[in-house]
């Protein structure tokens, strides 16, 4: 029986991954990573740091990624709920510049694996949510960049009603537009 579902979206090498839970009336244990099983399903990354971050309703993180120490991401919840974003930027992908937008959360415990080259960002949809995130390279703060969350270009259908409770670092304010951005990333065909 596989333990996992590994879901191709639309953006070829972005993954929705899902798990079998096991549980009962003392609670529930699945396996969020397993090497072997993601190495079968041809995501051979290799994890290198483990980040956490906890933040409230209306919180929009993003959308980040390095321009160097580039980071492959496995991310998921393990309290509340979040619209996770992960935008195409390498050049020459037949889907860049567009965008896939997934509900993660601790009710469905669903995971996203995005590759290099990709734009990360998530919006807080529950009261807080604690989000956490395995990643292929480490942190960088010299290699930082972004896109601005709002762009006109990219038209992420962010799942908020009033934008103007929409709670952003002065950083993620500052961010260029997806026009202004010169990609670096390329896209490598069949090869993640």
């Amino acid at each position: 029986m596989n333990k996992f579902n590994f879901i191709q979206t639309k953006i070829k090498h972005l993954y929705i991954i899902e798990t079998n839970i096991y549980g009962d009336n003392r609670g529930y244990f699945f396996e969020s990573y397993n090497k072997k099983d993601f190495f079968e399903a041809g995501l051979t990354m290799n994890f290198v740091q483990d980040n956490e971050s906890k933040s409230k309703k209306g919180v929009l993180r993003g959308l980040h990624f390095q321009i160097q120490n580039t980071q492959g991401k496995l991310v998921r919840v393990t309290q509340g709920e979040v619209y996770d974003v992960a935008v195409d930027l390498r050049k020459g992908s037949p889907t860049y510049g567009q965008y896939e937008g997934v509900v993660l959360s601790e009710e469905n415990k669903r995971q996203l694996y995005i590759p290099e080259g990709f734009a990360h960002g998530f919006l807080v949809l529950s009261d807080t949510a604690t989000f956490v995130y395995k990643c292929t390279d480490f942190y960088n703060h010299n290699a930082e960049g972004g896109i601005l969350w709002n762009d006109p270009t990219l038209n992420i259908n962010w799942p908020i009603k009033d934008i103007n409770k929409i709670i952003l670092s002065d950083k993620d304010k500052l961010h260029p537009t997806f026009k202004e951005f010169n990609s670096p990333f390329k896209y490598k065909g069949d090869l993640l």
